[in-house]
């Protein structure tokens, strides 16, 4: 992606990834206008970055993936993949974890789809050898994020981190399907006792279900959203992270 972002940069000088607060890359990403865009030459759905103009001249790049790019999937239904992705946002900001850059629903020019403001990564920081494996508040979030959002495609390449260290999570289309499909390389924290502090998230998240169904209704099925209060009803009672099967997992040191 980086390589992809500087050939963006030469069309277009003025499209930077400035720093933007949450409320900002909202604003941006549901109002700007869609300008240059480009395919993203890897992954099995069409997915774009484009560059974003607002009326006050600021650029910025976002990822683009359109309905219309999602390759028919058996087990899950056709063309929600897109809303998958804004879900998992959602569930990110609800939760205050900010682990999944702001994400929306836009038209764009191949249709509607998900809208994501780019996160540009720090190579050194994100492609360490030891920068997955280890255990840190901030990974255990993403661990616990995927295992209520029932994540089935957690590669180590759908993990970053930005400039300034902070950890993030990408690529979430296969995601809260209501049968168990989670699958990932972060394999740490496997029968481990979740955190104290997570553990009051996850109360806070059982607790507040009516509100937390609210929120992601307009994305989710209701069977979906029924799973995801059931798989954090059990992280809750246990206390624990689940075994994983090896059959359908890789641990981080065998990818």
């Amino acid at each position: 992606m980086p390589n992809l972002f500087l050939q963006m940069r030469d069309d277009a000088d003025d499209v930077t990834p400035a720093p933007l607060n949450e409320a900002e890359a909202l604003a941006v990403l549901g109002t700007a206008e869609i300008g240059s865009e480009q395919l993203i030459p890897w992954g099995s759905n069409y997915s774009f970055a484009v560059a974003l103009r607002t009326d006050e001249g600021r650029a910025q790049l976002a990822i683009y993936k359109p309905q219309a790019g999602e390759a028919p999937l058996y087990d899950f239904p056709e063309g929600t993949l897109y809303q998958r992705e804004v879900a998992a946002y959602r569930l990110s900001r609800w939760l205050e974890w900010d682990l999944v850059p702001p994400t929306v629903v836009r038209d764009g020019p191949h249709g509607i789809g998900s809208l994501q403001l780019y996160i540009e990564p720090d190579p050194e920081r994100t492609d360490s050898p030891r920068a997955w494996g280890a255990c840190a508040p901030e990974i255990e979030r993403i661990v616990l994020f995927d295992h209520i959002a029932n994540n089935a495609d957690r590669k180590i390449g759908h993990c970053l981190r930005d400039k300034q260290g902070k950890a993030w999570g990408i690529d979430h289309g296969l995601t809260f399907n209501h049968v168990p499909k989670l699958r990932t390389v972060l394999w740490q924290y496997v029968g481990e006792p979740i955190s104290s502090e997570l553990m009051d998230d996850l109360q806070r998240l059982v607790e507040s279900e009516a509100e937390v169904r609210a929120e992601l209704a307009p994305y989710l099925s209701e069977p979906e959203l029924d799973a995801v209060f059931a798989r954090a009803g059990r992280l809750w009672a246990t206390g624990r992270y689940p075994n994983l099967s090896s059959r359908r997992n890789v641990p981080y040191g065998w990818w």
